[in-house]
């Protein structure tokens, strides 16, 4: 790096003092004018991986990392947009795997669009998500998730790709999950166990379902509730005139998402088929993944934010909109201790990653159900405040290190859903998707302030340590201390590839060393007995 190109550099820090400092564009050329190079350089922070922190430059060129270590020269100042990192940590950008935007479902459309979801993500860090695409019964698996790309595409503000749901079964099912996975970038499949009459399915598809994921390697994820006991259960609590959002979590207590997780952890591992549970919200289930992972099961526990930062007392609280702003399924859990418990549970690795189930509505949607809880519509806020929640819950609390906040927020989706080391991982050569994170910051968590589409926000008055300051995105500054430089349809679709290694190099050793053979014996020779025919 030249004398004159570091002082145009010093004299355009002290020119323009502010926390993102941007370079005059100087063209080279004598009048004629090149395509400009996008060129980002992080100065003086903690660069935080999942296995590794450092202190260390981050040198960005259209959009990928194309260095990282200390006191970096990348030629010449011109051009080059500086963050000063000094005194911060410097992390890959969240990945939240589960949000629903835009979604309609009970009767009404979740109130965060592709834009205002994607854009309150941003803002809290994470610049990357998976969405939902969650065909009708008996509709295309295909159909549904053009659908979801044709609301998302010219919307999105970061980067995306969609899981697919299964809520049928059928020959052409089967053949449509084959080529979402080879020809649409779709490995992740959900299965839902609960919601009868709607999206739920029996065992025998499950089974099915579970057989094809194996088969074209991809992931198989379960909402875990046993729909028909929920079922019963509503119809006991309206008859005894529990109309109110608190009926909600009496009818679907803890062991019926226990018993869900357990099934379905059962039926994934007679046909070798990685499971990757979706919202674990109590103890019980939690326990179930937990027991299962130490018995060898390919198993993923993902807690969400909301069940790691709250719980279900709200249910009961005396102003029915503040209780039915709680509403989703699986419910949060009554017991107190259930956040801490999901947490440690999420630290020491017992749980593998954290999302949020982002499914918004406002007071006057969820007043739908005012009079019958079961038409409450179900979801909650949390692609906002993920990352702060967890830093709060977790590394404030001692309960894990910043690697481990790393790993659970963005490094193990990424291996999960076959983007790493593209996501989730600050290295040369990955996407420029990086947050600028001061530990040391607080923030109080209020509707009033958030960036989300809607009235009511169940974390409301929490005060968290950890901020996120600068959220970089495709190697571009999009969230700068409050002020936004993004535009809807700048995100991009990413497709994933079938079999990742993180999941599926055990499943192919089990496949080729773990298979029943039959024992070499000399054939029965002696009498064998008429059989007795059945009497009518």
């Amino acid at each position: 790096w030249g004398e004159r190109a570091a002082a145009a550099a010093a004299d355009c820090a002290l020119r323009q003092p502010l926390q993102t400092r941007v370079c005059a564009n100087f063209q080279a050329g004598a009048g004629e004018k090149q395509p400009a190079m996008k060129r980002l350089l992080i100065k003086g922070g903690k660069v935080v991986n999942d296995d590794h922190s450092q202190v260390a430059d981050v040198y960005i060129e259209n959009g990928v990392v194309r260095a990282v270590g200390p006191e970096l020269k990348p030629g010449s100042a011109a051009g080059l947009q500086v963050v000063d990192a000094t005194d911060k940590l410097v992390l890959p950008g969240g990945i939240d795997p589960h949000t629903h935007l835009q979604f309609p479902f009970m009767g009404t459309q979740s109130k965060d669009d592709f834009y205002q979801g994607t854009k309150a993500a941003l803002a809290g860090g994470t610049t990357m998500i998976i969405d939902f695409a969650i065909p009708q019964k008996s509709c295309s698996l295909i159909e549904a998730y053009e659908q979801w790309r044709s609301w998302a595409d010219p919307k999105v503000c970061c980067d995306y790709a969609l899981h697919v749901a299964v809520t049928w079964w059928s020959d052409k099912v089967k053949e449509e999950m084959k080529v979402l996975a080879q020809e649409k970038g779709v490995i992740s499949f959900k299965a839902f166990m609960a919601y009868k009459g709607l999206y739920m399915i029996g065992d025998t598809e499950l089974l099915a379902a579970f057989s094809q994921c194996k088969q074209i390697g991809a992931i198989a994820l379960v909402h875990a509730e046993n729909g028909d006991l929920i079922a019963e259960g509503a119809k006991k609590m309206l008859s005894l005139g529990i109309t109110g959002p608190e009926g909600h979590e009496l009818c679907r207590p803890e062991e019926v998402e226990a018993e869900a997780t357990l099934r379905a952890i059962t039926i994934a591992h007679s046909v070798n088929c990685p499971l990757y549970v979706v919202h674990v919200m109590s103890k019980s289930s939690a326990k179930v993944i937990a027991d299962a992972r130490r018995e060898g099961r390919v198993v993923y526990g993902e807690p969400i934010a909301a069940g790691l930062g709250t719980d279900g007392t709200h249910y009961w609280h005396k102003d029915w909109p503040h209780a039915a702003a709680h509403v989703m399924g699986p419910p949060l859990r009554p017991d107190p201790s259930t956040p801490d418990v999901l947490m440690n549970l999420l630290a020491n690795g017992d749980l593998s990653v954290s999302a949020t189930d982002n499914c918004t509505f406002d007071i006057c949607q969820k007043a739908l159900g005012k009079d019958d809880f079961t038409k409450i519509p179900n979801g909650v806020n949390g692609v906002e405040d993920r990352m702060s929640v967890i830093w709060e819950k977790g590394v404030h609390s001692g309960k894990m290190d910043e690697n481990r906040f790393v790993a659970v927020t963005s490094t193990n989706a990424a291996k999960i859903f076959n983007l790493y080391p593209k996501k989730g991982r600050i290295a040369v050569g990955s996407d420029a998707d990086i947050v600028v994170w001061d530990p040391k910051a607080t923030r109080t968590i209020s509707a009033k302030t958030h960036h989300q589409a809607i009235d009511f926000n169940i974390f409301e008055g929490m005060v968290c340590h950890g901020v996120p300051l600068v959220t970089i995105s495709q190697g571009k500054v999009v969230y700068d201390r409050g002020v936004f430089h993004v535009a809807a349809g700048q995100g991009r679709y990413i497709p994933c590839e079938p079999f990742p290694e993180y999941v599926y190099k055990r499943i192919r050793q089990r496949d080729q060393v773990c298979q029943p053979v039959p024992v070499q014996r000399t054939p029965y020779a002696g009498k064998v007995i008429s059989l007795i025919p059945a009497q009518k």
